[in-house]
C-alpha cells in the first residue's frame, strides 16, 4: 500500500490563506485549479481553468457550441477523468462497475477492467473517479463506489501495458463507512491543490444524518490521499469539511481556489453552494435559501424539474452545471463567490439527461449524458461524450 507523508503545517496554512482569497466571503480552501466534476490529479487530467481577474465578472450572457460527439455507446457513465496530455478520457460505468478509456480523438473505447467489490443498485454503484496527485509516477486511480455494506473510496493501479480488461489492479480501500442507500449516495471525488481528496456524500434517504456531524452522510469530506482526516479540517480528528447536505454530486474550484458544490433538493430547490469549511448548509431544516442565519445559503437555486444537478466545472468565469431531470446545462457567471447574473440554460432537451461536466482546458468542456441510468430514455447510440466550446 502506498503511503505519502502530508505536512500538517502546509495544509493548515493552505486553509487559512485560501479561505481569505479575494472575491467575497464563502470562499474555501481546496481546489486543483481544475474543475471537474470528478476529475483530478496530474497534468492535463485537471485542465487548468481559464483565469479571469477577480474584479471582472464574465458577461451576463454566454454561449455553448457543441463541437463534436467524442464517443457513443456508453453504459450508465458517471465518473470522468481526463488523462494527462492526449492520454484519453477515463469513464466509470455506474451499473457495470467498469472503467473504460476513450480516445478523445477517435472515440475508440478500451475496457480497462472491473473494479471489484462494486454492488450497483438504484443510485449506487461505481460513481466518481479521480487521478492521484502523483499520477505521473504512481498511476493510481481513486474511485468512490457502493459496496454491499457501505459507500467507500478505493484506489487501483492502472497498467495500460496489460491486456484490455486486465489493466486494473486490486482495490486498496482507503476510506469506508459512508452510509449507502437505494438513493442519495453522493459520489463525486476530486483532489485539491493542497493534495487532499474531497468527497461529496448523500444522506442515503435518512435525513437526520445530514445534521449529525458524527455521521459521514450528507457531507463534504476532506481526506489525505491515504484516507485519514486531512490536517486543518474544521472539526478535530474528523473528515467532515461541511455538513447539512442532502446529496452532493458536483465539486469544482475557481482559479482563486474557492470550492463550489452542486446539491440535489427534494421537491422544491436544487442548489449551487460556495463552500466554507465548517459551515452548515441547512438540510433537512432548510431547502434552498433560508432566513435562518445559522445556515449557509446557496448562491443559486432551481426548481427540481429544471436541474437535479450532477457534475459541475469551472470555465470562462462561470460554473457550468449538468442537469439530470432538467436535461440542460446551466451557466452560472461568478463574481467571487456570488452569482453575477441569472443562471442561463443551454442544450435543453437536446441530449437528454446530463451527468458529468469536466474542464478540457481554456474554453472547452467535456460533457457526458445519462440516458441509460434507468430514468432516461435511451436514443440510438445510448450515452455519449460531447466536446463543447463555451463562453
Amino acid at each position: 500500500m502506498l503511503r505519502r507523508a502530508v505536512p500538517a503545517l502546509l495544509a493548515t496554512t493552505f486553509l487559512l490563506t485560501a479561505g481569505c482569497s479575494s472575491g467575497g466571503g464563502g470562499g474555501s480552501a481546496g481546489g486543483d485549479g481544475t474543475t471537474s466534476g470528478g476529475t483530478s490529479g496530474g497534468s492535463s487530467a485537471n485542465a487548468s481553468p481559464s483565469r479571469r481577474a477577480a474584479d471582472q465578472p464574465p458577461p451576463a450572457k454566454g454561449s455553448v457550441k457543441v463541437l463534436r460527439t467524442v464517443a457513443t455507446g456508453l453504459n450508465s457513465p458517471w465518473g470522468l477523468a481526463p488523462l494527462p496530455g492526449d492520454g484519453g478520457l477515463l469513464v466509470a460505468s455506474r451499473d457495470q462497475g467498469t472503467i473504460t478509456r476513450v480516445d478523445e480523438k477517435t472515440g475508440e473505447k478500451t475496457d480497462l477492467g472491473k473494479v471489484s467489490g462494486v454492488s450497483a443498485a438504484g443510485e449506487g454503484g461505481l460513481l466518481g473517479i479521480a487521478l492521484s496527485p502523483d499520477y505521473a509516477s504512481d498511476h493510481m486511480i481513486y474511485a468512490y463506489f457502493t459496496s454491499a455494506s457501505d459507500n467507500r473510496v478505493v484506489r487501483v493501479l492502472y497498467d495500460p501495458k496489460k491486456p484490455a480488461g486486465e489493466q486494473l489492479g486490486a482495490p486498496d480501500t482507503i476510506f469506508k463507512g459512508i452510509p449507502k442507500g437505494y438513493i442519495h449516495n453522493g459520489g463525486r471525488i476530486a483532489f485539491g491543490p493542497d493534495g487532499m481528496l474531497y468527497a461529496g456524500t448523500g444522506e442515503s434517504g435518512n435525513r437526520g444524518l445530514a445534521q449529525d456531524k458524527k455521521s459521514l452522510g450528507g457531507k463534504i469530506l476532506r481526506l489525505t490521499p491515504e484516507g485519514d482526516p486531512a490536517p486543518g479540517n474544521p472539526f478535530p480528528d474528523s473528515p467532515v469539511y461541511t455538513y447539512g447536505h442532502r446529496n452532493v454530486q458536483g465539486l469544482a474550484w475557481d482559479p482563486e481556489q474557492r470550492l463550489f458544490a452542486a446539491e440535489f433538493g427534494q421537491d422544491t430547490w436544487d442548489e449551487l453552494n460556495a463552500i466554507k469549511p465548517g459551515d452548515n448548509y441547512g438540510w433537512p431544516e432548510a431547502e434552498g435559501k433560508s432566513s435562518d442565519a445559522k445556515f449557509h445559503n446557496p448562491i443559486a437555486q432551481w426548481h427540481t424539474d429544471e436541474a437535479s444537478p450532477s457534475g459541475i466545472a469551472y470555465a470562462q468565469g462561470s460554473i457550468w452545471m449538468a442537469g439530470l431531470r432538467g436535461q440542460r446545462l446551466w451557466r452560472i457567471p461568478l463574481d467571487g463567490t456570488k452569482a453575477s447574473a441569472d443562471p442561463q440554460p443551454f442544450l435543453e432537451g437536446e441530449y437528454g439527461r446530463l451527468r458529468t461536466v469536466a474542464a478540457a482546458g481554456g474554453d472547452k468542456l467535456w460533457l457526458t449524458t445519462s440516458n441509460t441510468d434507468g430514468r432516461g430514455h435511451p436514443k440510438s447510440g445510448d450515452d455519449r461524450i460531447l466536446e463543447l466550446q463555451v463562453k
